[in-house]
């Protein structure tokens, strides 16, 4: 029998507020243990919550970038269980009336674009963390009560890849918004997922896994993965899939079970007596919709309409980050010509990997807008530089802070298109390799490729690649 996944996918964002959702400890990461703590988040008996404005605002902000119904009348709710970390024994969250809900975010996959349904977005607190040594457990609060959003989705995902792509796409949309640095490594991001399988063709929904303990988007989807095959085996098996919460385990590869996973009804959900109703006003909806920025598929549509030359997935990859979009946005008005081609093509080439070399994102790579265009123009433009060259240029920059100019004199990197210049290379080229002389001579376009490549090598990458190959081409041809 073939089987469809059904995936739900429940995202925790913390929100970038300077004090925590219902007190007024700091949300500063990284600091001593149990330092940004009050009677407040540490649950002391008689100590009141007052609700973050602010955690409020970015909620309904998200609320609206999703295209999710934002609620006139929404209240928070007390959700119960035990856990070292949760010194009140009780979670304030929101069940039935959340901030907002009702939906979607459009994912492209595959070349085809899918329609993921949100459920809800719904505001509530952190719990603190759990530090486990050799002999003991330890317990940090700090985090407790940092303002937490929880996004969850239709079951409408059905690959991993979707998965994948819909997280991608929300992170996106959550740092365009300007409400949280989603920063995984710091947990001010995380995502817990659903998974069952069905019969193809049928529309129930099969007992369900719950997976935790994903740290990156790629745990996500290998995490998936071995679920949807873990499933069909079982099935195929004809044992019983049992409702559970599994951790997923990366060093080996496969999930482990943790615990059976809970219901709504286990949490005893009640109305929070401390705090009232809050009512949210469509002119506060209008006055906040207003403050929303353009988002990345909009972007996405005005570069590709604006800047020439732009395909399709060299827009998706620039927008994809609000900083790399207005950078790259920087340079593309900055460049004279109208088309933008060259630009991306060296942007999302060169000056990424130079980034990765160096641990960091283009943007906060040392080198001014004006000395990457020179660099590109000189490749470009003037013919000046090779390809190579160019991307030597580009590293040296980066690293020494002098001029293109200043590295392409002292290094001698200007390009040579003499063809007196490069009679010896290419001579040489020839004379070294008689297997690929023959076989351009009987028709292989290839080989000319390599003798052109072997003259580069020869030229230190210095010769116009170009002109290079009319010359081969010319002298095989006589000869």
């Amino acid at each position: 029998m073939n089987y469809e996944p059904v995936i739900g996918l429940e995202v925790h964002v913390q929100l970038k507020t300077r004090t925590k959702v219902f007190c007024g400890c700091s949300t500063e990461f990284g600091m001593e243990p149990n330092s940004q703590v009050c009677p407040v988040c540490l649950g002391f008996p008689g100590a009141l919550p007052v609700l973050n404005k602010t955690a409020l605002e970015y909620s309904i902000k998200v609320g609206i970038a999703l295209n999710c119904t934002v609620q006139e009348f929404t209240k928070f709710d007390r959700k119960h269980y035990y856990y070292p970390d949760l010194p009140k024994n009780f979670q304030i969250s929101q069940y039935d009336l959340p901030v907002s809900k009702d939906g979607y975010l459009d994912i492209a996959v595959a070349d085809r674009t899918r329609r993921i349904g949100i459920r809800r977005a719904h505001l509530e607190e952190d719990a603190g963390k759990l530090i486990h040594k050799e002999d003991k457990s330890l317990v940090d609060l700090n985090r407790t009560g940092q303002p937490l959003l929880e996004i969850v989705t239709e079951p409408d995902i059905h690959t991993p890849e979707e998965a994948y792509a819909y997280l991608t796409a929300l992170k996106s949309i959550i740092q365009y918004v300007g409400v949280s640095d989603c920063d995984m490594e710091k947990g001010t991001l995380r995502c817990d997922a659903n998974i069952s399988v069905r019969p193809e063709g049928s529309t129930g929904l099969g007992t369900k896994s719950e997976l935790k303990n994903l740290n990156s988007f790629k745990a996500v989807k290998d995490a998936l993965q071995y679920e949807i095959e873990r499933h069909k085996e079982t099935l195929g098996n004809n044992e019983q899939i049992v409702q559970e919460t599994r951790l997923w385990d990366e060093k080996s590869g496969r999930t482990i079970a943790m615990r059976s996973k809970e219901e709504a009804k286990d949490y005893r959900y009640f109305p929070e007596p401390d705090l009232p109703p809050f009512v949210i006003s469509q002119q506060q909806i209008q006055e906040l919709k207003k403050s929303i920025p353009e988002l990345p598929q909009e972007k996405k549509l005005r570069f590709l309409k604006e800047y020439a030359g732009l395909t399709e997935k060299d827009a998706e990859i620039l927008v994809a980050d609000k900083r790399k979009a207005d950078d790259s946005e920087e340079k593309f008005k900055l460049w004279p010509d109208k088309n933008k081609k060259p630009v991306a093509n060296w942007y999302i080439g060169a000056l990424t990997a130079t980034a990765g070399t160096l641990n960091l994102q283009t943007y906060e790579l040392p080198i001014s807008s004006k000395a990457f265009l020179e660099i590109i123009e000189l490749v470009e433009k003037k013919q000046a530089l090779s390809n190579l060259a160019g991307k030597t240029v580009l590293e040296e920059v980066v690293r020494s802070g002098k001029t293109p100019a200043q590295i392409i004199q002292e290094k001698n990197l200007v390009q040579v298109s003499d063809e007196s210049s490069l009679d010896g290379p290419i001579a040489e080229a020839i004379n070294e390799n008689p297997k690929s002389v023959a076989d351009f001579k009987a028709g292989k376009d290839n080989a000319l490729m390599f003798l052109v490549g072997q003259v580069m090598k020869k030229t230190k990458g210095k010769a116009n690649p170009k002109i290079l190959q009319d010359i081969l081409k010319r002298r095989l041809t006589d000869a």
